[in-house]
């Protein structure tokens, strides 16, 4: 048995397949992966991630040791609530997690993965030394997330009391209403809705929501939704061996000011300064078959490299990938798939936004 969520009978009573991810029993799906996804490109779904773990970081240093801790600069939040996605990364660079913070007004909020979360918070708590700054984990808060073009109108009829707030938040942004705290993030490449709920309130929203049309979506569609949206999952994209820069996030690294000494700066300008330095891409595969995670990618003339995430695209209707290539990687490779070499075509990410495929 694994941990479970305060939405574990909920999915035991749609029929939920459950597996263990990262220590917890989640749902993969609910009968029709396919069908999630279409919902949250099409319409509305949701999905439990109340294993992710929330971390308040408060104190008078709280702003100078996330500085110090994240390669992004928390600096950059200057409204209440502004979030900002980042690497929490080791000495060499690497990725220890990839997370999400919040400016709390005074203080700041993180989100970090469930599979990482003993390291993370070991590691966070070791980085506190020296400053005056406390860490609380928060398990009393479930999360839910809602997710797709219609995802904010539908929480606001099921929630009329937040229907104002919700109605305002911009895109990265995420503020309380009484023990409630609704962030218009997600991880699906559709607008919408993070929702953390205290844990004895969450089956009853759940309940609202199902009655009022969202599709309950498990862990299936949401992979496959992350990556049409080409965003990255820790442990497959990135992880304490590979750099923000290796695994398409030097958008998350802040190198202004230049005096702002953040964990692994050292080794990442050194990686810059040599360059050659191996980029993630997408793949697209126009004939038959499925890329996955750990393919050899052969570029003619260049080298190789390899799929770090693959699947059928519901959306596109073929097989789509994510793969850390050489840098000089042009607009078409081979993938290594039983046995023998087949082409595909080398696009820029994303896949999908919003819906429509966005990839020449």
């Amino acid at each position: 048995m694994g941990k479970q969520t305060a939405l574990y009978a909920k999915h035991v009573e749609a029929n939920g397949k459950i597996v263990d991810f990262g220590g917890w029993d989640m749902p993969i799906h609910y009968g029709s992966q396919i069908q999630e996804h279409n919902a949250v490109r099409e319409d509305v779904g949701m999905f439990d991630v109340s294993h992710m773990t929330i971390v308040d970081v408060k104190g008078s240093d709280a702003k100078a040791y996330l500085q110090k801790l994240l390669a992004n600069d928390v600096d950059k939040l200057k409204d209440a609530g502004k979030a900002l996605y980042t690497g929490m990364l080791n000495e060499d660079g690497g990725v220890i997690d990839d997370l999400i913070v919040y400016n709390m007004d005074g203080w700041y909020r993180t989100v970090v993965n469930c599979a990482t979360r003993e390291k993370d918070l070991e590691w966070m708590d070791k980085q506190s030394t020296g400053f005056d700054v406390s860490l609380t984990e928060r398990p009393e808060l479930s999360m839910l997330a809602v997710q797709g073009p219609n995802a904010i109108e539908k929480v606001k009829q099921v929630k009329p009391e937040a229907a104002e707030l919700v109605g305002g938040l911009k895109i990265f942004q995420g503020l309380p209403q009484s023990d409630w705290f609704f962030a218009r993030t997600g991880y699906t490449g559709e607008d919408g809705l993070e929702i953390m709920i205290p844990e004895a309130e969450i089956a009853d929203f759940w309940q609202a929501l199902v009655d009022a049309g969202v599709q309950p979506a498990g862990l299936g569609a949401r992979d496959t939704l992350r990556l049409e949206a080409g965003m990255n999952l820790y442990g497959n994209d990135m992880d304490e061996t590979i750099s923000p820069l290796q695994a398409g996030m030097g958008w998350t690294i802040a190198w202004e000011p230049a005096e702002r000494d953040f964990n692994g700066r050292k080794a990442l300008e050194a990686e810059k300064a040599k360059g050659d330095i191996p980029k993630l891409v997408g793949l697209v595969l126009e004939t038959r078959g499925v890329m996955r995670s750990h393919q050899k990618v052969v570029v003619d003339g260049i080298g190789e490299g390899e799929v770090t995430s693959g699947t059928f695209s519901p959306t596109l209707q073929h097989s789509i990938a994510m793969a850390r290539v050489p840098k000089g990687t042009g607009d078409s490779c081979e993938i290594e798939m039983r046995g023998k070499l087949i082409p595909a075509r080398v696009v820029k990410l994303p896949f999908v936004r919003n819906g429509k495929k966005v990839f020449e």
